[in-house]
């Protein structure tokens, strides 16, 4: 693999039981690039990110962060790395409000222990404001000033899916995982989603992996697309070459995107 990638997946397969749901895998992320991954349901894509960001551990192969080894590193220390995901079924505290889900996921970097909070209140009590415009910043990034304070669980979904992502965005990482971030949005949410995620790329230089459905979208914000199919990569390369791969086409779009 090339030094320049931030993230290797070297040959990984997973099986469950006699389900061979990914087969012998390789694909690099490089710095501050966004690559997609697509293909048919049960091509195997969210599975890659779970092995990606240690929900499975897979059967063979390595996935290599920055030259850690992530199939050999404990589940709890993937974020510590600097990898955040969005899930494809939301997984928010749907009781707590934006601004707590957001301050949630900043408790890996929160320093001051319970002695601490307990002897030097002051110390603790500074450590909070310093996250707390760090999560402010999130919110007025993606325009959510409106439902700072509105309890999660009362959000449409599309805002939903906004809160989560500045959920991700609070764990400050270096690669952020969509998976499916736009399911179940009208068009204008897609719209909005869409704009979000290239100012992320853009403004925070962050690298992207997404899998996504909506090849329109794909096609214009992808850097790179792989392309999956009953858990084998079948194709990779720029969108114009994989819109037009004879492969691509018969195993997914059904005919030539324009």
């Amino acid at each position: 693999m090339a030094e320049s990638a931030l993230l290797s997946v070297e040959d990984v397969s997973l099986v469950f039981g006699r389900v061979q749901a990914l087969s012998a895998v390789s694909l690099q992320v490089r710095p501050g690039e966004i690559l997609a991954i697509i293909g048919p349901n049960g091509a195997g894509k969210t599975s890659l990110l779970n092995c990606i960001s240690n929900f499975y551990k897979p059967t063979a192969g390595r996935i290599l962060f920055d030259g850690n080894d992530l199939t050999r590193t404990a589940p709890h220390r993937i974020a510590g790395f600097g990898i955040a995901r969005t899930f494809q079924n939301i997984a928010l505290y749907t009781g707590l409000s934006t601004l707590d889900n957001l301050m949630a996921a900043r408790h890996i970097h929160m320093r001051a222990g319970l002695l601490q909070c307990l002897l030097y209140w002051g110390f603790s009590h500074r450590e909070d404001l310093r996250h707390r415009l760090v999560v402010e910043e999130i919110i007025k990034f993606l325009e959510m000033e409106a439902i700072r304070k509105t309890t999660v669980g009362a959000l449409p979904h599309g805002l939903r899916k906004r809160v989560e992502l500045g959920r991700a965005l609070a764990l400050e990482p270096r690669l952020l995982l969509l998976d499916e971030p736009m399911t179940g949005m009208n068009q204008e949410e897609k719209e909005d989603m869409a704009r979000f995620i290239l100012d992320i790329h853009e403004q925070r230089g962050l690298s992207i992996v997404l899998i996504e459905h909506d090849m329109g979208l794909v096609m214009d914000i992808a850097d790179r697309v792989v392309v999956l199919d009953f858990g084998v990569k079948i194709a990779e390369g720029a969108p114009d070459e994989i819109k037009r791969n004879p492969e691509v086409i018969r195993a997914y779009l059904g005919q030539a995107y324009t």
